[in-house]
């Protein structure tokens, strides 16, 4: 049965005590895919996320003509076993200018921009094309770089973005007359092209993936270039993964937990008296909420592992921002009131954190000071203008946010229930149901968006602790309550 199409979060009245499993990392699925077609022999990806975005990776392998078995995993229902036939960096023929291989990539950012780089690997024509907002995303500097190497690309309405034909092979003339003759497809060329990162680090991530089946150099520009979180994640799982095929462990997804790492600040405490044998009498206990993510990931891969400490939880909440982001706050100039004086944390999405910058602006009107959240442009660029979008729906809720340039500042606010516009983006659906746990009348609109990243997000968030929070949602349209099997995204 589907989600309805608007539900209610009911608040938590009662502590929890729950450790919650969460999908595998999005980011590492993809790129491990990658690796698994570009590798010799088999490769068994244990863990991987099964969404709406690796799925279409996978069906895109699958359409090329690898082969890709799915499998159930026994200790996540929205991760698989996922079993690669890698044929050595080689891949598939495509089609012919008229006629081109179909690939049809979704808003799926990550398979849009790994595809364009590892058709190239192939010979003939390949078609990308998504749902409209992936054809508004940006493909420019990546489209670039491909030209750089040899290749044809032609972006169909000329805006150099997505729908794009790709010609793979660099037309080469060989060294003698021989079989090939003039005009021939003689394979990957090698060569050197230069990428930013400004817009979106995929664009590298994806040349990277595939410089060295290709024979590519692949030079990266942009603010941050050589810490490039996602780049480093790139270039250690290239260094991880083996070429020869094997098993792989893809781990939990560091942004997925953020969500429940979150809900553990918004969860209520609750004090009550209790029978002491000790003294013999009642006295009171107070009980606190204590949420934790299992096989919380440590490879460093992922900067949203971060989370915990940029967002401290529970009581060290307000203080801990500050004592954990060190000498990276803001003191404002003047001698006003200590709220004015207080230490203003900055959080930056280049350094801090990646997509949980987002769980971490929910939670900043309950930080007791103001908090700014800065280097915001990429999350322009993504599912939907996500600056605007979470201004938008912050200050739905009552919160003071104030937006200049790519920062927004959060200030302390008495938040109020809201109906929320999720735009389509899962990120949006699932950091505005984590409100929903501490501030009445939270409706989300387009609550199945989560199916991208996350399909059983709302299943965790109603089943019975330990391993859900036993939350209360309605349908937005009735009131009924839903029960956990109406809870998955499909």
């Amino acid at each position: 049965m589907p989600l309805p199409p608007i539900i209610e979060i009911v608040p938590a009245s009662q502590p929890v005590q729950a450790s919650i499993t969460v999908p595998g990392s999005k980011s590492v699925t993809n790129r491990a895919l990658i690796l698994a077609a570009l590798a010799e022999g088999r490769t068994t990806l244990h863990g991987a996320l099964w969404s709406e975005d690796t799925r279409v990776m996978v069906e895109s392998l699958q359409a090329l003509g690898f082969s890709v078995a799915v499998e159930p995993d026994p200790g996540e229902r929205c991760n698989r076993t996922l079993t690669v036939e890698g044929l050595g960096g080689r891949v598939p023929s495509g089609g012919s200018w008229a006629s081109p291989k179909e690939l049809f990539v979704g808003n799926a950012g990550t398979a849009a921009r790994f595809l364009a780089a590892f058709v190239c690997l192939g010979e003939g024509v390949y078609r990308l094309h998504g749902v409209p907002r992936m054809h508004e995303r940006p493909q420019a500097e990546l489209f670039a770089a491909l030209r750089q190497l040899g290749y044809e690309v032609e972006s169909e309405n000329h805006h150099e973005k997505l729908p794009a034909k790709i010609r793979a092979r660099a037309l080469r003339p060989p060294a003698k007359p021989g079989p090939l003759g003039p005009g021939r497809f003689a394979g990957p060329t090698p060569g050197r092209c230069v990428v930013s990162i400004e817009e979106s680090s995929q664009f590298a991530s994806a040349l990277l993936l595939c410089a060295e089946a290709g024979g590519w150099r692949v030079e990266v520009l942009g603010q941050n270039a050589d810490e490039s979180p996602y780049v480093t994640m790139t270039l250690e799982l290239i260094k991880a993964f083996s070429r020869k095929g094997g098993e792989f462990q893809i781990e939990a997804d560091a942004s997925s937990g953020s969500y429940f790492l979150a809900a553990q600040a918004l969860l209520p405490e609750r004090e009550q008296p209790e029978y002491s044998a000790q003294f013999g009498t009642e006295v009171s206990t107070l009980h606190f909420s204590s949420v934790a993510v299992a096989n919380w990931p440590v490879s460093g891969w992922q900067i949203d592992e971060r989370f915990p400490q940029v967002m401290p939880a529970g009581a060290d909440f307000r203080l801990g921002l500050g004592r954990v982001l060190g000498d990276r706050v803001d003191k404002p100039k003047g001698t006003g009131s200590a709220q004015t004086e207080a230490k203003r944390p900055v959080i930056s999405r280049h350094r801090d954190l990646g997509d949980s910058i987002m769980t971490a602006m929910v939670l900043a009107p309950f930080a007791g000071i103001p908090v700014e959240f800065t280097d915001l442009g990429r999350l322009r660029l993504q599912e939907c203008e996500r600056v605007a979008a979470l201004r938008t729906e912050l200050t739905r809720c009552g919160a003071k946010v104030v937006e200049a340039g790519d920062t927004l500042m959060v200030f302390p606010s008495a938040l109020h229930g809201a109906e929320i516009e999720t735009y389509h983006d899962h990120r949006m659906a699932m950091c505005f149901a984590i409100l929903g746990l501490r501030i009445a009348g939270i409706r989300l609109k387009d609550p199945a968006c989560v199916k991208k990243t996350f399909p059983d997000f709302f299943h965790k968030l109603a089943a019975p602790p330990p391993h859900g929070l036993g939350t209360v949602l309605l349908d937005g349209r009735d009131g009924r309550r839903l029960t956990t099997h109406e809870l998955l995204a499909e």
